[in-house]
């Protein structure tokens, strides 16, 4: 038998765009919890969620942002990063997520290959001086006209602006669910990062088809102390919940093992992400039985293998019966993959579960590109709505 396998699904794909999907679920669930970032003390429901999308839209397109531009995001998980998410994606511009960890060079690099006319960030991170990276780096980047600054005078009038909705009309009407929405840049394993280039219908279906195999409701609460830059926050976190009318929790603006055990307790969290060294810092807390974890049904491991001893620790200890293993890669949105939380504890660990709905996947032998039988190692291929659309200005590197 051949290492090949499809999703078969019954259950098309959307045919819509970011804004017109969370448009969808804002009308269904006005008034139940959209976003709490608990270190900042905000909580909005999703009717008021999407007002501060819509006037942070409205003030980009006043500032002459429009469809196919690119806005850099360089900060931690806080409101203003996911709301900059929200409001460029119905404007139909291209966001650029951006590392906290880069140092000047990495900056310099992805906001210049990525041509950003607009950068929006954190002040600082981890000790890191953002306002200082920047200035230094902005008189090299003549296509960059404006560096916005999270919890500044400039970013609160953008964020609290007038809401114009014959122009949010217009602007929508402008776009197709296949445009591009979202460049991602790649570690640089094979050389300079690779600007992955995503659009409303890669990411936007994977999200929707992560959350309903985790069998996500306008119920979930979904705790997501994964960063926001990566796919696993943006997209499994965040827009997981806005396709499905869960609440997107975040406990602290980088990983903290205790801040994420109050966060799951006091919000009565019902799904937790983590790479697997969280979980262990987690479990190895010295409070973690002061925590009420009962809320916690389910969650997704991944970003290394997931060792059986930890995820029978989690299953034990934290309770969460049915977490989950998903595989992928930011190429593929980012999951070709994912068990299902009805498997065995042994088959979650074993294996990286099935593949996604509307996809295919083989293993081929590199050297002839033919498909290896089963068993055999050899290259991951994957194809369906899920495949990239390109590395941005890099057709011969795709």
């Amino acid at each position: 038998m051949l290492s090949y396998a499809h999703g078969a699904c019954d259950q098309p794909l959307l045919g819509e765009t970011i804004g017109q999907n969370l448009d969808g679920t804002v009308a269904r669930y006005p008034e139940a919890e959209a976003l709490v970032s608990r270190h900042q003390g905000i909580r909005y429901s999703y009717r008021e969620f999407t007002d501060v999308v819509d006037r942070l839209a409205c003030a980009m397109a006043r500032g002459g942002i429009g469809k196919g531009d690119r806005v850099g995001v360089w900060g931690p998980n806080v409101a203003e990063w996911v709301l900059t998410q929200y409001a460029t994606a119905k404007l139909g511009v291209i966001l650029v997520n951006i590392n906290p960890a880069y140092r000047t060079t990495e900056l310099r690099y992805a906001l210049a290959h990525s041509g950003c006319r607009w950068l929006v960030c954190a002040q600082e991170c981890r000790g890191s001086d953002f306002t200082a990276m920047v200035a230094e780096v902005a008189p090299e980047l003549p296509e960059l006209e404006r560096a916005i600054f999270f919890d500044t005078e400039e970013w609160e009038e953008l964020a609290h602006g007038e809401v114009d909705g014959d122009l949010l009309r217009e602007r929508a009407s402008e776009l197709d669910f296949d445009d591009p929405i979202n460049i991602q840049y790649t570690s640089g394993t094979t050389g300079s990062p690779k600007g992955a280039t995503l659009s409303h219908h890669n990411i936007l279906n994977n999200a929707r088809f992560i959350a309903g195999l985790l069998r996500y409701s306008s119920e979930d609460r979904v705790c997501i102390p994964v960063p926001l830059y990566h796919c696993f926050g943006m997209v499994i976190g965040n827009l997981a919940c806005t396709s499905t009318g869960a609440c997107m929790v975040y406990p602290a603006a980088v990983f903290e093992p205790q801040a994420t055990l109050e966060t799951c307790a006091a919000e009565r969290c019902t799904s937790l992400y983590g790479v697997p060294t969280m979980f262990i810092a987690q479990l190895g807390h010295e409070r973690f039985n002061d925590f009420d974890l009962r809320s916690l049904r389910t969650g997704i491991m991944a970003g290394s293998p997931c060792p059986i001893e930890v995820m029978r620790r989690v299953n034990d200890e934290m309770g969460i019966r049915q977490i989950g293993i998903a595989f992928g890669m930011t190429e593929t949105s980012p999951v070709s993959t994912q068990v299902r939380i009805n498997d065995t504890l042994e088959h979650r660990c074993e294996t990286v579960g099935q593949a996604m709905p509307h996809t295919e996947i083989k293993v081929v032998d590199p050297a002839s590109g033919l498909t290896q039988p089963r068993g055999e190692p050899g290259e991951f291929c994957a194809r369906g709505y899920l495949v990239m659309r390109g590395y941005w200005k890099e057709p011969e590197r795709t």
